[in-house]
């Protein structure tokens, strides 16, 4: 078997992109979708009638809202990915709302709402929103609800705790981006994988998630080479771009499961995290504020640039 298939054998394989012949030619489980990446597919030819339904129906909504049509593209695009994936698929709520928790549920809302109206059943869906407290607390609200979600942009144990404490479905460390991250403030290159501060980190959320017996699942994201991603074979899921999903089929070495759930953290457990404690293990951490305050500017970039595309060409 090609490494693929070996990590479909111990890990839960996501698509991370919107691009549904990807899709079809890999065969995850599920997939994940940003602004990034919705902003992506809306450039490519085969989604131009998407876009146009989607327009068509926002006009009959409400005559046509900016906000509307952005919502129920994201939906649309949401049901055609689901038509491939037998799973699950994550839609994004706006990152501009991330630091309003009652928006954010309100959105939330919204989007299960128009996936419902499509005949989706809301347990194939996972309404992603940024790991801020804000975030958190929204999503908490939001599982009480029976709406699941996926905590994105995580890049501390502090954020991951308190996702587990609030009993979220699932979290999305984000692995290259502490790479990122560490390369450039320590000058280095490369490291291996091993030694990744991205892999390290993910590692030791996976194991203490399953040394304490939370719930939560641990999704890596953001990879940057397949090193990173077969040195968390056997984490409970992993999405990857079609460009490392086809470097991985083309290997045909054998694939060494790393994760399991019987391997035990050596971290004290943590108290239960009120809103201050999470404030002040984030302020210690200038690695995790800097990258979450950097991911949220960059999903309302392209979110912006969307918006934009959409205005000049159909509104």
């Amino acid at each position: 078997m090609n490494k693929l298939d070996q990590l479909k054998s111990m890990t839960t394989v996501v698509a991370d992109t919107g691009d549904i012949e990807a899709i079809k030619q890999y065969l995850p489980q599920d997939a994940t979708t940003n602004p990034s990446l919705v902003y992506k597919a809306a450039q490519l030819p085969q989604y131009q009638s998407l876009i146009e339904d989607s327009v068509k129906q926002a006009k009959q909504l409400d005559g046509s809202s900016l906000e509307n049509t952005l919502d129920i593209l994201s939906v649309k695009l949401g049901v055609e990915i689901l038509k491939t994936v037998p799973g699950l698929v994550s839609t994004e709520v706006d990152a501009r709302l991330s630091f309003n928790t009652i928006a954010t549920v309100h959105k939330a809302r919204h989007l299960i709402a128009l996936y419902e109206d499509e005949g989706v059943d809301r347990s194939r869906i996972l309404i992603k929103i940024a790991s801020t407290w804000e975030g958190i607390q929204a999503a908490k609200v939001l599982e009480e609800e029976g709406i699941t979600c996926n905590l994105t942009l995580l890049f501390s144990m502090a954020q991951a705790i308190a996702c587990a404490q609030s009993n979220i479905t699932l979290i999305s460390p984000f692995v290259g981006r502490i790479l990122d991250w560490f390369k450039a403030h320590e000058g280095k290159d490369s490291y291996a994988s091993h030694l990744d501060p991205g892999v390290i980190s993910v590692s030791n959320i996976y194991r203490y998630f399953k040394t304490y017996d939370y719930s939560t699942v641990v999704m890596g994201a953001s990879f940057r080479n397949t090193g990173e991603i077969e040195a968390l074979a056997g984490c409970d899921k992993l999405t990857i771009s079609p460009a490392l999903l086809e470097a991985l089929s083309e290997d045909n070495q054998e694939l060494v499961q790393q994760l399991d759930a019987a391997q035990l953290s050596d971290e004290p457990k943590w108290d239960d995290l009120n809103e201050a404690d999470f404030r002040w293990h984030m302020n210690q951490d200038a690695m995790a504020t800097e990258k979450l305050a950097e991911g949220i500017r960059n999903f309302t970039i392209d979110l912006v640039k969307l918006e934009n595309l959409l205005t000049k060409q159909y509104l």
